[in-house]
């Protein structure tokens, strides 16, 4: 998701903001393994600018420099209510990563049932990681670990598929 459109959507669900509000609101919900750096932030508070889907409104005195305040404008607000009504793009592509290493290993006659095991590996790995994650947070984590919980099952699923069908797949790859 872009960020662009998490800062347009916070200041039109939550109001005008300066940057450090809209850096903590987002990190708070966002921000599980990465924070959204100050320099990220108001570049993008720019271009939003620029753009004319924010607007500066107002400077406050704070510790340090004033703190300029940032607005969403009405062509901000059409923004963000054509991406809400539209539904998420499905993978457009058929390019993989996990798939072309299949291929390739194959091609190089590399033990692949090996590599799909430390795969299957790595991926319960992290589904354990996240379902104690999901297990001890906030309804927001938990959803957000769901979501990747069923995308890495679908990821299983698919390596159990190509590890049943590795002599017929390595007969096309090698044809």
């Amino acid at each position: 998701m872009d960020v662009s459109l998490r800062l347009l959507a916070l200041l039109a669900t939550d109001g005008p903001r300066h940057g450090y509000d809209l850096r903590r609101a987002h990190d708070g919900l966002f921000a599980r393994s990465k924070t959204l750096r100050y320099g990220h932030l108001y570049a993008t508070l720019q271009r939003l600018v620029r753009d004319g889907l924010a607007e500066e409104a107002g400077e406050e005195p704070g510790n340090g420099p004033d703190r300029r305040r940032y607005a969403i404008t009405p062509a901000g607000r059409e923004t963000i209510e054509r991406w809400l009504d539209e539904p998420a793009a499905p993978a457009e592509s058929l390019e993989s990563d996990l798939h072309a290493k299949v291929v390739f290993a194959l091609r190089a006659g590399r033990p692949v049932a090996e590599l799909i095991e430390r795969q299957r590996a790595l991926h319960l790995a992290r589904m354990r990681e996240l379902t104690r994650l999901r297990d001890a947070s906030t309804l927001v984590d938990a959803v957000l670990a769901d979501h990747v919980i069923y995308r890495l099952d679908a990821d299983l699923r698919w390596l159990d598929h190509t590890q049943a069908r590795l002599d017929q797949l390595r007969a096309e790859v090698l044809a």
